[in-house]
């Protein structure tokens, strides 16, 4: 089985080279960067199964950085933070950032984060269903979503929690039970990181021409999508 790609992006050596020493006795290959730039000509030429992303480096920041790979590519992003507040994580997430490592971070935490993201990234198992509702066809196995035969493009949990609730229309599922489902038991984030999420997907699909929202709100427990006789 070859080994999972990751790039580094982190003007500070030191922190470089500690991720390096982790993440390769964890048994990935690793690339560096040593800023923004250097990213996003690095992700010019070779593809990667994870980046892990620096917020605050001179020049460019993270979330420019962040900005600019969501732009052609949905590779999972982690970004770093020695910063705790929930506005800087709401604005990661808003450009497309999977999750959130705070500065300083244990060894054991970064490789429960860094292996949650990519078995979240894999492909769909094929057996999923296509599915199809007016002008929306959501394909698993591509990990596509199309509106009025245009690609949107979405992040790799924007589309795991999409795919959740259309897959099962009417049912209403809490934040919490989102928060397993899509971002696992290992992940250390709150309830609000999936409104989040749900904001972008609106945001996206409307932009895209959709005439409706297919993601409802249930107000005091969580979301849900039209049920079947909603959607004819």
């Amino acid at each position: 089985m070859s080994r999972s790609q990751v790039l580094i992006v982190d003007d500070e050596w030191n922190m470089r080279n500690l991720l390096r020493v982790y993440l390769t006795k964890g048994d990935f290959d690793v690339i560096e960067a040593k800023d923004g730039h250097d990213a996003l000509s690095t992700i010019q030429h070779q593809t990667f199964d994870l980046i892990i992303l620096d917020i605050m480096m001179p020049g460019m920041d993270g979330w420019e950085v962040c900005a600019h790979i969501r732009q052609t590519s949905q590779t999972p992003i982690l970004m770093l933070t020695a910063r705790t507040e929930t506005k800087d994580k709401v604005q990661g997430l808003s450009m497309g950032a999977d999750d959130y490592l705070v500065k300083p971070f244990e060894p054991e935490e970064l490789m429960a984060r860094v292996k949650a993201l990519l078995r979240r990234s894999e492909v769909t198992n094929s057996k999923s269903t296509i599915l199809s509702i007016q002008d929306m066809k959501i394909d698993p196995e591509k990990r596509e979503v199309l509106i009025h035969d245009q690609l949107v493009e979405l992040t790799p949990k924007e589309f795991d929690l999409l795919y959740a609730l259309i897959a099962h229309p009417g049912r209403v599922y809490s934040r919490e039970v989102l928060l397993d489902q899509i971002w696992g038991n290992d992940y250390f984030g709150d309830l609000r990181t999936v409104d989040t999420h749900v904001k972008n997907v609106r945001e996206k699909i409307r932009k895209a021409g959709l005439s409706y929202s297919p993601i409802q709100t249930v107000w005091g427990v969580g979301y849900k999508s039209k049920d079947l006789e909603e959607r004819k």
